[in-house]
């Protein structure tokens, strides 16, 4: 039991495998790594693919850049080139990657230089490494060469070194996602010597690239992070290979990082740092901005700098999250524990002046509190005296004339009642009525109204009240103090007030977003078609969102405008590119994305339980969307994608039931046809070589039996045709029965005499009233309904009598057709008259197609009638089939 239990230990990593059948899907990714430029990446790129091309790999070369060396160059010979794609850019022609003749051609493997390249702006994609994802989702591998300094967690600490600093970035997550990472080294010696002898740089401009970027110094330290960065995907390399194959072994240990930002200049050197830290230890790790529970952050710059983090942690390969709470400290240290955290890295800047008494900052409150947890501090670059904060610039007169306004009055009117009230009566805390004016000028005009109404407060009160009266003189010193006294309690109870009214007008917004998201809801879950929950989306995000927005459905293969607001919004060519982008590659396109950013729209896609069901997008104008805006679009998208992908399965399971109906119909016909016409058939093809074979030897009557079972089963098969056509005319709809006057008695004679003809064996009684009147149909279809009715009855009334009655029921006339056999189960009432409904086989022979009934009650309701079964009819047994039809009227049917 116990070997067992290892054996289960050490079972292959799920998570692993997963990752390694995905990368078997997709194209392979080689990076050529190097410390600067100059090392020989290309070179050693080309030299690599002479000697794949000789083993007979499809090899193409999609873009080389050489920098004017001869000796890389010439590798090109005998290489398949891809032709440059030329784009006017800025007055300029440049010669860039054609992808599109890439995805083409589409060889085994492509060589694409220079991996952190920016693209010109009408470009697919801002940068190259978006092109080369592209060309490795399609299934292609790619060779593609980087320099240390452009990897984005290092550019900081780049620019620190070399003092030069790099404008193109490749997020580390592109450089983890590589199949294989290969170093490229060159001491930094010789890489000196070949920039000297003109090898690097044209000769020109190696003097000045030797005096700023290639020094000894600089080129060891970019080195040393080469070697690091190189050695680290090792290690990873060798980890997963752990996991896959379930070998135990040295695993890295489970670190994890909480990293806290917020929106000050210290939290990008936090991420990179981070992000370094994160690499080192081989840890996964989350950044996390806390929000106040009880405040909105309303100011844009802030949230932009909160987003732009998040992007950044992003492309380094963190994972991000938004806490909402009161206390930040243990929302932080939830967190951690939920997570199982093993260090906190947050920025800590000194405090200057006054603020170092007031309060402890929450670096200097984690370490108070964070038990079991490393805390790491980031710290700026360098000691320096806070600058000055500047004081917010002071509202517009616009601004401020309401809160002005109000304070003010609320002021003058207080006064005016407390001077009234010491012509009664001398009241020594009358400054509580100010008090009651502060407050209200909090709860209506905000802070700016409360602080003017309590500094208003405070000259009235002293001016109106505090002897010596209608002067600014105090000539008590208690009334000084009792005057500062009012004027801080005035200030802050104001400010209270005012908080109070800020987290209600924050409440109010929250709860009306959540109405507004639960009215959509309801809306959206009684929405059965497709076409009702595309609408209600539109005009739902224009609603919140005041933007354009068009909803994109596939159609016929092709992805068409389902539903736009305003209606008259139109989509370029631009546009439509990247809503099929989102739509293939299941990924936000356009603008504000790595992919067409050129366009006017941001494309998302739809991702219900099943698959992509639309592409939705947003019109972005100058500002786009704050953090609340993007969470209500958030939750529309994903309610939409389920409402859709709901009426999507409603449709296919419609198409589905018609389906199997359609294929029971079949089946059925097919039975019937097959027991129906075999038989018949069978019987008059043996009777017909009898007489062929014997002809005169038979005797007179043999001769006549089998003529006669030839005339009786072609009578069958007649019969069974014509039912065939009736349902066919029923099904079609163009039945159109005759409106003649019937004489009921004599319609019920002549179908009684054929079915006597049919069955002679069978007894047959009929009892027609004698006030039976006349009805409004079509005679012949009327017969065949009788005929059907009493060919059921025969075959299914065990020998006994058929009972035939017809007689008046006020204004209509009732015809029944009763037999006395086994009778019908009441379940199976109302399914008689379905198609192809057949009960048993009563007289040793196919029962019939089972469509005489259902062609019955089709040429009633045809005529305006109707027909239902009962069951039992008499003593217990039998079944009645009852028709009802509207009489006619008596003194038109005397004079017809």
């Amino acid at each position: 039991m116990a070997k067992d239990d290892r054996e289960d230990d050490r079972r292959p990593d799920p998570d692993a495998l997963l990752a390694l059948a995905e990368k078997d899907r997709r194209g392979k990714l080689t990076v050529f790594l190097g410390a600067a430029p100059g090392v020989g990446k290309t070179y050693a790129m080309l030299s690599r693919a002479h000697r794949l091309k000789a083993d007979g790999v499809d090899l193409v070369v999609g873009l080389v850049e050489t920098h004017g060396r001869g000796e890389t160059a010439a590798l090109l010979e005998g290489l398949d080139v891809l032709p440059r794609i030329r784009i006017a850019h800025r007055s300029r022609v440049l010669e860039e990657f054609d992808l599109d003749a890439a995805l083409a051609r589409r060889p085994q493997l492509i060589i694409v230089d220079e991996l952190a390249h920016s693209n010109p702006a009408d470009s697919r994609h801002p940068k190259r490494y978006h092109d080369i994802e592209e060309l490795i989702a399609a299934g292609i591998d790619v060779w593609t060469a980087l320099n240390i300094q452009h990897l984005e967690s290092l550019a900081d600490l780049v620019a620190q070194i070399t003092g030069v600093t790099v404008r193109e970035r490749v997020p580390d997550v592109v450089l983890k996602r590589a199949d294989e990472v290969l170093l490229v080294d060159l001491a930094p010696t010789e890489l000196i010597e070949r920039l000297k002898e003109g090898k690097v740089y044209l000769p020109d401009s190696a003097n000045r690239a030797v005096d700023r970027f290639f020094r000894l110094g600089n080129l060891t330290a970019l080195r040393e992070l080469a070697l690091r960065r190189t050695a680290d995907r090792v290690d990873d390399q060798m980890v997963d290979y752990l996991k896959q194959n379930a070998i135990e072994g040295p695993w890295a240990t489970g670190e994890r990082l909480i990293v806290c930002v917020g929106p000050d200049d210290l939290s990008e050197k936090v991420v990179r740092v981070a992000s370094r830290m994160a690499s080192g230890l081989n840890a996964n790790w989350i950044v996390v901005s806390v929000e106040h529970a009880d405040r909105e952050q309303t100011s844009a710059d802030a949230l932009r700098k909160v987003e732009s983090l998040f992007r950044l942690a992003e492309q380094l390969g963190a994972e991000t999250r938004r806490i909402i709470g009161r206390d930040f400290v243990e929302e932080i240290l939830k967190l951690a524990r939920r997570e199982h955290a093993t260090q906190i890295v947050i920025g800590a800047k000194p405090r200057h002046g006054i603020r170092r008494f007031f309060g402890e900052s929450l670096p200097d409150a984690l370490s108070r509190q964070v038990v079991g947890v490393g805390l790491y501090l980031v710290t700026p670059e360098k000691a320096q005296a806070k600058p000055l904060k500047r004081l917010p610039p002071p509202p517009s007169l616009k601004t401020a004339a309401r809160p002005l306004a109000l304070a003010l009055g609320a002021v003058a009117m207080t006064t005016a009642i407390g001077l009234g009230i010491t012509l009664f009566i001398s009241l020594p805390n009358i400054s509580l009525l100010y008090l009651v004016a502060v407050l209200g000028c909090a709860m209506t005009g905000g802070y700016l109204s409360a602080f003017i109404a309590a500094l208003a407060s405070t000259l009235a009160y002293n001016f109106f009240f505090i002897p010596p009266v209608h002067t600014f003189t105090i000539a008590s010193p208690h009334e000084v103090f009792a005057l500062f006294v009012f004027l801080g309690v005035a200030i802050l109870a104001g400010g209270f007030a005012s908080r109070v009214r800020e987290q209600a007008e924050i409440a109010r917004k929250r709860a009306t977003e959540l109405q507004s998201l639960h009215d959509f809801s309801r809306k959206l879950a009684s929405a059965a078609k497709s076409d009702d929950a595309i609408w209600l989306t539109v005009s739902q995000l224009q609603m919140s969102l005041k933007r354009r927005i068009v909803l994109l459905m596939p159609k016929e293969e092709e992805l068409q405008v389902a539903a736009a607001w305003p209606p008259d919004t139109e989509l370029d060519v631009t546009d439509l590119t990247a809503a099929r982008w989102a739509e293939d590659k299941r990924e936000a396109s356009g603008h504000g994305t790595g992919t067409l950013p050129n366009s006017r729209f941001e494309f998302r896609p739809l991702l219900g339980p099943h698959g992509i069901v639309g592409v939705c997008g947003i019109e972005h104008g100058e500002g786009g969307l704050d953090l609340n805006a993007e969470r209500l679009l958030a939750a529309v998208l994903d309610q939409t994608a389920i409402a859709l992908d709901r009426a999507r399965l409603a449709e296919e399971s419609v198409r589905q039931a018609a389906r199997l109906e359609g294929e029971r119909y079949r089946d059925a016909l097919l039975s019937s046809i097959s027991h129906d016409l075999r038989t018949p058939l069978a019987t008059i093809t043996g009777a017909v070589t009898s007489l062929r074979q014997l002809g005169d030897r038979m005797s007179e009557e043999s001769r006549n039996d089998l003529l006669q079972s030839i005339e009786e089963e072609s009578s069958r098969m007649s019969r069974f045709v014509a039912n065939l056509l009736d349902m066919t005319r029923i099904e079609a709809g163009t039945l159109k029965p005759k409106r003649d006057w019937v004489d009921v008695a004599d319609v019920v004679q002549a179908a009684v005499e054929r079915t006597r003809k049919h069955a002679p064996g069978v007894k047959i009684e009929t009892g027609l009233a004698a006030d039976l009147p006349l009805m409004t149909g079509d005679a012949v279809l009327l017969g065949q309904v009788l005929f059907n009715l009493l060919d059921n009855a025969v075959k299914y009334g065990g020998g006994e009598p058929v009972n035939v009655y017809a007689r008046r029921d006020g204004g209509h006339v009732l015809i029944s057709v009763t037999d006395l056999g086994k009778g019908i189960p009441s379940e199976d009432l109302d399914r008689i008259f379905e198609k192809f409904y057949r009960r048993g086989k009563p007289d040793g022979r196919a029962p019939g197609t089972g469509l005489g009934l259902s062609i019955a009650r089709g040429f009633v309701e045809a005529m305006g009638g109707r027909i239902h079964a009962e069951s039992p009819a008499m003593r217990k047994k039998g079944t009645r089939i009852v028709m009802r039809f509207p009489a006619g009227d008596d003194s038109e049917s005397k004079l017809a």
